[in-house]
Protein backbone atom coordinates (compact mmCIF):
# COMPACT_ATOMS: atom_id res chain seq x y z
CA UNK A 1 0.00 0.00 0.00
CA UNK A 2 1.39 3.49 -1.21
CA UNK A 3 1.52 5.49 2.36
CA UNK A 4 0.75 9.24 1.81
CA UNK A 5 4.28 11.36 2.26
CA UNK A 6 5.36 13.14 4.90
CA UNK A 7 6.57 16.85 4.46
CA UNK A 8 8.27 18.33 7.31
CA UNK A 9 9.72 22.02 7.49
CA UNK A 10 13.66 22.00 7.90
CA UNK A 11 13.69 25.30 9.03
CA UNK A 12 11.42 24.94 11.97
CA UNK A 13 12.87 25.07 15.93
CA UNK A 14 16.12 23.67 16.03
CA UNK A 15 16.11 24.29 12.21
CA UNK A 16 19.44 21.68 11.95
CA UNK A 17 20.25 18.72 11.20
CA UNK A 18 18.62 16.86 14.12
CA UNK A 19 15.24 17.18 11.65
CA UNK A 20 17.36 15.39 9.33
CA UNK A 21 18.14 12.70 12.13
CA UNK A 22 14.88 11.97 13.56
CA UNK A 23 12.71 11.80 9.90
CA UNK A 24 15.35 9.88 8.00
CA UNK A 25 15.44 6.68 10.99
CA UNK A 26 11.98 7.25 11.29
CA UNK A 27 11.15 6.90 7.93
CA UNK A 28 12.85 4.27 7.58
CA UNK A 29 11.61 2.36 10.63
CA UNK A 30 7.85 2.92 9.67
CA UNK A 31 8.24 2.68 5.75
CA UNK A 32 6.82 6.17 5.48
CA UNK A 33 8.71 8.35 2.58
CA UNK A 34 8.97 11.96 3.82
CA UNK A 35 9.83 14.84 2.22
CA UNK A 36 12.62 17.58 3.98
CA UNK A 37 12.41 21.06 2.90
CA UNK A 38 14.38 23.56 3.65
CA UNK A 39 16.81 22.25 5.31
CA UNK A 40 19.36 24.42 7.12
CA UNK A 41 18.17 27.23 6.05
CA UNK A 42 18.82 29.45 8.50
CA UNK A 43 22.49 28.45 9.17
CA UNK A 44 25.82 30.38 7.51
CA UNK A 45 26.02 27.17 5.32
CA UNK A 46 22.18 26.25 4.15
CA UNK A 47 21.99 22.93 2.95
CA UNK A 48 22.98 19.25 3.33
CA UNK A 49 27.15 18.98 4.72
CA UNK A 50 28.73 15.59 3.69
CA UNK A 51 27.94 14.70 7.38
CA UNK A 52 24.55 15.04 6.76
CA UNK A 53 24.44 13.39 3.58
CA UNK A 54 26.59 10.52 4.88
CA UNK A 55 23.78 9.60 7.37
CA UNK A 56 20.95 9.74 5.16
CA UNK A 57 22.99 7.90 2.84
CA UNK A 58 23.39 5.16 5.52
CA UNK A 59 19.58 5.45 5.83
CA UNK A 60 18.88 4.94 2.33
CA UNK A 61 21.38 2.08 2.21
CA UNK A 62 19.95 -0.11 5.03
CA UNK A 63 16.56 0.16 4.10
CA UNK A 64 17.38 0.12 0.08
CA UNK A 65 15.55 3.31 -0.22
CA UNK A 66 15.38 5.62 -2.72
CA UNK A 67 17.22 8.91 -2.14
CA UNK A 68 16.50 12.07 -4.03
CA UNK A 69 17.68 15.33 -3.67
CA UNK A 70 21.58 13.78 -1.98
CA UNK A 71 23.90 16.04 -2.78
CA UNK A 72 25.73 19.21 -0.65
CA UNK A 73 24.35 22.43 -0.11
CA UNK A 74 20.90 20.46 -1.13
CA UNK A 75 18.05 22.11 0.62
CA UNK A 76 15.19 19.44 -0.61
CA UNK A 77 15.09 15.85 0.08
CA UNK A 78 12.93 12.95 -0.17
CA UNK A 79 13.48 9.81 0.92
CA UNK A 80 11.03 6.19 -0.51
CA UNK A 81 12.47 3.95 2.30
CA UNK A 82 11.74 0.14 1.33
CA UNK A 83 12.64 -3.01 3.19
CA UNK A 84 15.31 -2.76 6.34
CA UNK A 85 18.14 -5.23 4.99
CA UNK A 86 20.78 -6.73 8.27
CA UNK A 87 24.49 -6.35 6.92
CA UNK A 88 27.60 -4.72 6.91
CA UNK A 89 27.31 -0.59 6.39
CA UNK A 90 29.85 2.28 6.08
CA UNK A 91 29.27 5.65 6.67
CA UNK A 92 32.00 8.22 5.59
CA UNK A 93 31.57 11.71 4.94
CA UNK A 94 35.39 12.26 4.32
CA UNK A 95 35.50 15.44 6.94
CA UNK A 96 35.81 15.83 10.11
CA UNK A 97 31.61 15.12 10.55
CA UNK A 98 30.57 13.31 14.09
CA UNK A 99 30.51 9.42 13.90
CA UNK A 100 28.20 10.06 16.66
CA UNK A 101 25.58 11.98 14.88
CA UNK A 102 25.87 9.07 12.54
CA UNK A 103 24.88 6.68 14.91
CA UNK A 104 22.58 8.47 15.83
CA UNK A 105 20.34 8.05 12.45
CA UNK A 106 21.44 4.54 11.79
CA UNK A 107 21.50 3.01 15.30
CA UNK A 108 17.51 2.73 15.45
CA UNK A 109 17.24 1.63 11.75
CA UNK A 110 19.30 -1.25 12.76
CA UNK A 111 17.68 -2.08 15.82
CA UNK A 112 14.60 -2.84 13.39
CA UNK A 113 16.19 -5.47 10.85
CA UNK A 114 16.06 -9.49 10.59
CA UNK A 115 19.54 -9.63 12.06
CA UNK A 116 22.40 -7.81 13.49
CA UNK A 117 23.97 -5.59 11.82
CA UNK A 118 27.65 -3.83 11.31
CA UNK A 119 28.73 -0.18 10.93
CA UNK A 120 31.96 1.10 10.10
CA UNK A 121 31.25 4.87 10.88
CA UNK A 122 34.55 7.38 9.99
CA UNK A 123 35.04 11.30 10.64
CA UNK A 124 35.07 13.10 13.93
CA UNK A 125 35.49 10.66 17.26
CA UNK A 126 35.51 13.84 19.30
CA UNK A 127 33.96 16.89 17.34
CA UNK A 128 32.60 20.10 18.03
CA UNK A 129 28.49 20.76 18.32
CA UNK A 130 28.14 17.11 18.71
CA UNK A 131 28.55 14.12 21.85
CA UNK A 132 32.21 12.74 22.30
CA UNK A 133 32.23 8.81 21.40
CA UNK A 134 33.45 8.93 25.40
CA UNK A 135 29.88 10.02 25.97
CA UNK A 136 27.82 7.56 23.65
CA UNK A 137 29.76 5.18 25.31
CA UNK A 138 29.51 6.03 28.43
CA UNK A 139 26.03 8.15 28.65
CA UNK A 140 24.07 6.91 25.95
CA UNK A 141 24.41 3.21 25.78
CA UNK A 142 23.61 2.61 29.26
CA UNK A 143 20.45 4.41 28.92
CA UNK A 144 19.12 3.13 25.80
CA UNK A 145 19.79 -0.46 26.98
CA UNK A 146 17.13 0.13 29.40
CA UNK A 147 14.74 0.39 26.53
CA UNK A 148 16.33 -3.07 25.20
CA UNK A 149 18.44 -1.16 22.45
CA UNK A 150 22.14 -3.35 22.41
CA UNK A 151 24.99 -2.37 20.74
CA UNK A 152 28.50 -2.69 21.37
CA UNK A 153 30.98 -0.05 20.01
CA UNK A 154 34.67 -0.50 19.07
CA UNK A 155 37.04 2.80 18.91
CA UNK A 156 39.49 1.82 16.61
CA UNK A 157 40.93 5.20 15.28
CA UNK A 158 39.96 8.48 16.97
CA UNK A 159 39.74 11.43 14.89
CA UNK A 160 39.40 15.05 15.44
CA UNK A 161 38.76 18.57 13.38
CA UNK A 162 40.15 19.58 10.73
CA UNK A 163 41.05 16.05 9.77
CA UNK A 164 38.49 13.64 10.59
CA UNK A 165 40.28 10.00 10.22
CA UNK A 166 38.52 8.08 13.49
CA UNK A 167 36.88 5.29 12.70
CA UNK A 168 34.08 3.38 15.25
CA UNK A 169 32.63 0.11 14.43
CA UNK A 170 29.37 -0.67 15.51
CA UNK A 171 27.36 -3.69 16.10
CA UNK A 172 23.67 -4.06 16.53
CA UNK A 173 21.47 -6.57 17.44
CA UNK A 174 17.59 -6.15 16.35
CA UNK A 175 14.98 -6.14 19.14
CA UNK A 176 11.57 -7.72 18.53
CA UNK A 177 9.99 -4.23 20.11
CA UNK A 178 11.56 -1.66 22.37
CA UNK A 179 10.24 -1.32 26.44
CA UNK A 180 8.71 1.59 27.62
CA UNK A 181 11.61 3.18 30.76
CA UNK A 182 10.70 5.09 33.68
CA UNK A 183 13.15 7.75 35.05
CA UNK A 184 11.57 9.88 37.36
CA UNK A 185 14.13 9.21 41.08
CA UNK A 186 17.78 10.37 40.48
CA UNK A 187 19.01 9.08 44.07
CA UNK A 188 22.43 10.84 44.90
CA UNK A 189 25.39 11.35 43.22
CA UNK A 190 27.70 8.33 44.10
CA UNK A 191 30.63 8.30 41.71
CA UNK A 192 32.44 10.91 39.49
CA UNK A 193 35.46 10.13 37.06
CA UNK A 194 36.82 11.05 33.45
CA UNK A 195 39.20 11.50 31.00
CA UNK A 196 41.87 14.57 29.92
CA UNK A 197 43.47 13.58 26.67
CA UNK A 198 45.95 14.42 24.57
CA UNK A 199 46.61 13.01 21.12
CA UNK A 200 49.17 13.57 18.46
CA UNK A 201 52.66 16.21 18.94
CA UNK A 202 50.49 17.87 21.89
CA UNK A 203 52.20 17.39 25.07
CA UNK A 204 51.00 15.28 28.23
CA UNK A 205 51.09 17.80 30.33
CA UNK A 206 47.63 20.04 28.79
CA UNK A 207 45.65 16.68 29.98
CA UNK A 208 47.19 16.81 33.26
CA UNK A 209 45.97 20.63 33.11
CA UNK A 210 43.08 20.30 31.95
CA UNK A 211 42.41 17.74 34.75
CA UNK A 212 43.32 19.51 37.31
CA UNK A 213 41.48 22.60 37.03
CA UNK A 214 38.12 20.38 36.09
CA UNK A 215 39.14 18.43 39.45
CA UNK A 216 39.35 22.04 41.26
CA UNK A 217 35.91 23.15 40.00
CA UNK A 218 34.14 20.46 40.88
CA UNK A 219 35.41 20.30 44.80
CA UNK A 220 34.10 23.56 45.51
CA UNK A 221 30.81 22.92 44.59
CA UNK A 222 30.69 18.62 45.31
CA UNK A 223 33.14 17.93 48.34
CA UNK A 224 32.13 14.55 49.68
CA UNK A 225 33.03 12.81 46.58
CA UNK A 226 36.47 11.60 45.33
CA UNK A 227 36.73 13.10 41.62
CA UNK A 228 38.97 10.64 39.60
CA UNK A 229 39.81 12.30 36.17
CA UNK A 230 42.67 10.74 34.53
CA UNK A 231 45.39 12.27 32.06
CA UNK A 232 46.09 10.38 28.90
CA UNK A 233 48.06 10.41 26.05
CA UNK A 234 46.42 9.21 23.37
CA UNK A 235 48.90 7.28 21.25
CA UNK A 236 47.95 4.89 18.46
CA UNK A 237 44.26 5.06 18.15
CA UNK A 238 44.63 8.83 17.00
CA UNK A 239 44.91 10.59 13.62
CA UNK A 240 45.92 13.81 13.65
CA UNK A 241 46.04 16.88 17.13
CA UNK A 242 43.24 17.08 19.19
CA UNK A 243 42.44 17.58 23.25
CA UNK A 244 39.44 17.29 25.27
CA UNK A 245 38.13 16.02 28.32
CA UNK A 246 34.66 14.59 29.54
CA UNK A 247 33.29 14.19 33.12
CA UNK A 248 30.72 11.69 33.89
CA UNK A 249 28.95 11.48 37.65
CA UNK A 250 26.61 8.31 38.14
CA UNK A 251 23.85 8.27 40.44
CA UNK A 252 22.43 5.40 43.23
CA UNK A 253 19.59 4.70 40.78
CA UNK A 254 21.54 4.31 37.18
CA UNK A 255 21.33 7.56 35.95
CA UNK A 256 24.17 8.95 33.90
CA UNK A 257 25.35 12.53 33.34
CA UNK A 258 28.42 14.60 31.65
CA UNK A 259 29.90 17.35 31.10
CA UNK A 260 32.84 18.01 28.58
CA UNK A 261 34.99 20.47 26.20
CA UNK A 262 37.27 20.01 23.30
CA UNK A 263 40.94 21.85 23.07
CA UNK A 264 40.38 25.00 21.21
CA UNK A 265 43.42 27.16 19.50
CA UNK A 266 44.29 30.74 21.74
CA UNK A 267 42.25 28.89 24.95
CA UNK A 268 43.87 27.94 27.99
CA UNK A 269 43.53 24.24 28.90
CA UNK A 270 42.70 25.25 32.13
CA UNK A 271 39.58 27.06 30.67
CA UNK A 272 38.64 24.02 28.72
CA UNK A 273 38.51 21.37 32.22
CA UNK A 274 36.88 24.16 34.03
CA UNK A 275 34.42 24.24 31.26
CA UNK A 276 33.50 20.65 30.99
CA UNK A 277 33.29 20.84 35.39
CA UNK A 278 30.58 23.34 34.86
CA UNK A 279 28.56 21.66 31.79
CA UNK A 280 28.40 18.29 34.10
CA UNK A 281 27.09 20.99 37.47
CA UNK A 282 24.92 23.02 35.93
CA UNK A 283 23.73 19.33 34.63
CA UNK A 284 23.11 17.51 38.38
CA UNK A 285 22.24 21.21 40.12
CA UNK A 286 18.32 19.70 38.70
CA UNK A 287 16.87 16.94 40.14
CA UNK A 288 16.26 15.62 36.98
CA UNK A 289 17.67 12.16 35.60
CA UNK A 290 19.25 12.67 32.07
CA UNK A 291 21.55 15.68 31.16
CA UNK A 292 20.35 18.44 28.71
CA UNK A 293 22.20 16.23 25.78
CA UNK A 294 20.44 13.03 26.37
CA UNK A 295 17.37 14.35 26.32
CA UNK A 296 16.83 14.80 23.18
CA UNK A 297 18.46 11.61 22.43
CA UNK A 298 16.30 9.34 23.81
CA UNK A 299 12.94 10.77 21.95
CA UNK A 300 12.81 8.89 19.11
CA UNK A 301 13.22 5.41 21.53
CA UNK A 302 10.53 6.75 24.07
CA UNK A 303 8.30 7.36 20.17
CA UNK A 304 9.13 3.63 18.78
CA UNK A 305 8.57 1.56 22.25
CA UNK A 306 5.45 0.01 23.86
CA UNK A 307 3.76 1.15 26.36
CA UNK A 308 4.67 4.90 28.22
CA UNK A 309 7.80 6.44 29.39
CA UNK A 310 8.27 8.84 31.74
CA UNK A 311 11.45 11.14 32.51
CA UNK A 312 12.76 13.59 34.52
CA UNK A 313 14.99 16.43 32.78
CA UNK A 314 15.91 19.70 33.65
CA UNK A 315 15.06 22.42 30.92
CA UNK A 316 13.68 20.94 27.98
CA UNK A 317 16.16 21.99 25.07
CA UNK A 318 15.30 23.54 21.89
CA UNK A 319 16.82 20.47 20.27
CA UNK A 320 14.22 18.03 22.50
CA UNK A 321 11.42 20.07 21.62
CA UNK A 322 11.66 19.41 17.64
CA UNK A 323 12.84 15.72 18.10
CA UNK A 324 9.37 15.69 19.47
CA UNK A 325 7.61 17.49 16.63
CA UNK A 326 9.14 15.10 14.01
CA UNK A 327 8.48 12.06 16.57
CA UNK A 328 4.55 12.81 16.85
CA UNK A 329 4.17 13.65 12.81
CA UNK A 330 6.03 10.35 11.51
CA UNK A 331 4.53 7.99 14.48
CA UNK A 332 1.18 7.32 16.85
CA UNK A 333 3.46 8.63 19.95
CA UNK A 334 1.86 11.43 22.14
CA UNK A 335 4.17 13.23 24.11
CA UNK A 336 3.05 15.69 27.33
CA UNK A 337 5.72 18.00 28.86
CA UNK A 338 4.93 19.39 32.55
CA UNK A 339 6.59 21.07 35.36
CA UNK A 340 7.37 19.05 38.56
CA UNK A 341 5.90 20.48 40.87
CA UNK A 342 6.73 17.84 44.01
CA UNK A 343 9.26 18.64 46.81
CA UNK A 344 12.53 17.18 45.28
CA UNK A 345 12.09 19.49 42.20
CA UNK A 346 13.17 23.05 41.73
CA UNK A 347 11.53 25.55 39.19
CA UNK A 348 13.90 23.78 36.17
CA UNK A 349 12.53 20.41 36.69
CA UNK A 350 10.25 18.88 34.00
CA UNK A 351 8.06 15.48 33.47
CA UNK A 352 8.74 14.32 29.66
CA UNK A 353 6.23 11.92 28.80
CA UNK A 354 5.48 9.58 25.89
CA UNK A 355 2.58 6.95 25.42
CA UNK A 356 5.26 4.91 22.40
CA UNK A 357 3.35 3.93 18.77
CA UNK A 358 5.00 0.48 20.16
CA UNK A 359 6.32 -0.16 16.91
CA UNK A 360 6.98 -4.26 16.51
CA UNK A 361 10.07 -5.22 14.31
CA UNK A 362 8.29 -7.20 10.79
CA UNK A 363 11.61 -8.69 10.51
CA UNK A 364 11.73 -10.81 13.63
Amino acid sequence: MESSVVELDGSVMEGGGQILRVSAALSCVTGSSIKVSKIRAGRSTPGLRPQHLSGLQLVSDMCSGVLQGGTIGSTDISLTPGKIISGSYTADPHTAGSVCLLLQVGLPCALYTDAASHLCLRGGTNAEMAPQIDYTVKVFKPIVEKFGAHFDCDIRMRGFYPKGGGEVAVSVSPVKELQAVTMLDRGTITKIYGRAYVAGVLPYKLAKDMSTAAVRTIRREIKDLYVNIQALQEKEKAFGNGSGIIIIAESSTGCVFAGSALGKKGVYVDQIGIEAAEMLLRNIRHSGCVDEFLQDQLIIFMALAKGTSRIRTGPVTLHTQTAIHVAEQLTQAKFTVTKCEDEVSNNATYIIECQGSGLTNPNL
